[in-house]
């Protein structure tokens, strides 16, 4: 078996990028962000959206590009990274592989492959680590896990097909003899299943997981507070850059007792953004259609949400009083814009999708969240009027209900 550590070319460092899937495509494939640059900042261009962040590393990046266009953002991450709690468990598991010294070592992440290092020249054993990987074929998941790689002074020999832990192990099996010792650096959530792929063939599997995910405090109410906004349609866009973080949405939604009404928010008005196609993929299994950019990167992320909020999410209909548009939380009247509230939102959103048809007062009552009332509604829409202050806009039909001035 060749042991070298051969540089790659540019023309291999990464595996081609997916293409953008239509909206009702099953998303193949996997791979981990990778940063680039933002795209060009428009400070006007999410005016009245509200976007949902539900990652905890890096979220700064993604709220400030997002606010700084104009958005509303909640910021919940559903889950976070453990770190000093976990640092005895890794120096231990790092002192066996230096022992081991691996013939294949699997790099599966970037900044897991930053933190072990750093934990482990901290404690003095760094010159150690790097000298048992000397003369170690290293894989490695993605471009992110190869810059790891390359920044402790070492170069990997190969990367998996499509950017997964699984083809990354379906590379192992597929390139190299049986019975070798095996080294893995895993990331936030241990895929056993691909583990116990390794262990069934090689003498010997040493795992490394220089973080871990783990539930928020039940004390941060953030996330109840997200699964409330998703499922009231308060929100316009929820992000995701990890599968455990949308799993963790989902478990917080359960507990709450109100999965079902997430479910059917996110198959519907509140668009779900994922980086890529392991982050989709859970979202995928319970009927939701993410879009995703073509690039899995988190630049490429921010741009595609910008670009579907503007082409999809922006509705509009023709009146007697001009052009109507709900962007968010914002109408549109010609060129003046006004700020609503929920409930006021709630029943100009019915109405601007009915496009000029009678609806019900039971129906514009069922459009607002909670236990609403009509007598609630009628005030909320009274409310409307006024904010709006264009006479004749919502135009009352006696006995049938209210519809937009068409």
């Amino acid at each position: 078996m060749n042991r070298g550590n051969e540089p790659v070319s540019d023309g291999e460092r990464g595996a081609p990028a997916a293409q953008l899937p239509a909206q009702h495509e099953a998303l193949p494939g996997a791979t981990e962000p990778i940063e680039v640059a933002p795209p060009v900042l428009r400070p006007n261009q999410l005016d009245g959206f509200r976007i949902g962040v539900t990652s905890d590393r890096r979220s700064g990046d993604l709220i400030d590009a997002f606010e700084r266009r104009g958005a509303k953002v909640m910021h919940a991450p559903t889950l976070r990274i453990a770190h000093s709690q976990q640092d005895g468990p890794l120096l231990d598991d790092t002192r066996a592989l230096i022992i081991a010294r691996p013939d294949i070592l699997l790099a599966t992440t970037g900044y897991g492959v930053r933190r072990w290092f750093e934990v482990a020249e901290a404690d003095g054993i760094g010159s150690d680590l790097t000298d048992a990987f000397a003369d170690t074929t290293i894989l490695v998941r993605g471009p992110k896990a190869r810059g790891g790689i390359r920044a402790t002074g070492l170069n990997d020999s190969g990367m998996s097909e499509s950017e997964t832990t699984a083809s990354l192990v379906d590379k192992v099996l597929a390139e190299y003899p049986p019975g070798l010792v095996v080294g893995i650096q895993v990331h936030g959530a241990t895929d056993e299943v691909q583990l116990d792929r390794l262990r069934a063939v090689h003498q010997q599997v040493l795992v490394v997981a220089p973080y871990r995910w783990i539930a928020v405090d039940d004390s941060d109410e953030r996330v109840y507070k997200l699964v409330e906004a998703i499922c009231s349609r308060q929100l316009d866009c929820v992000t995701f850059t990890s599968a455990p973080a949308v799993h963790a949405l989902f478990t917080a939604a359960e507990g709450m007792e109100v999965y079902p009404e997430l479910i059917a928010a996110l198959q519907t008005q509140v668009c779900a953004a994922a980086v890529g196609p392991v982050t989709s993929a859970p979202l995928i299994a319970a009927g939701i259609v993410p879009i995703q950019p073509s690039r899995f990167r988190m630049g490429a992320l921010i741009r595609l949400v910008c670009e579907h909020l503007e082409q999809n999410m922006i509705e509009r209909v023709e009146t007697q009083n001009g052009l109507v548009q709900l962007r968010g939380s914002i109408v549109q009247v010609g060129a003046e814009r006004t700020q609503l509230p929920p409930t006021a939102l709630a029943i100009l959103r019915a109405l601007v999708r009915a496009r000029g048809a009678v609806v019900s007062r039971e129906d514009l009552t069922l459009s607002l969240a909670g236990d609403s009332d009509e007598h609630a509604m009628e005030v909320s829409l009274s409310r409307l009027r006024q904010t709006l202050g264009i006479p004749g806009l919502v135009a009352t039909v006696v006995k049938r209900g209210y519809r937009l001035n068409v």
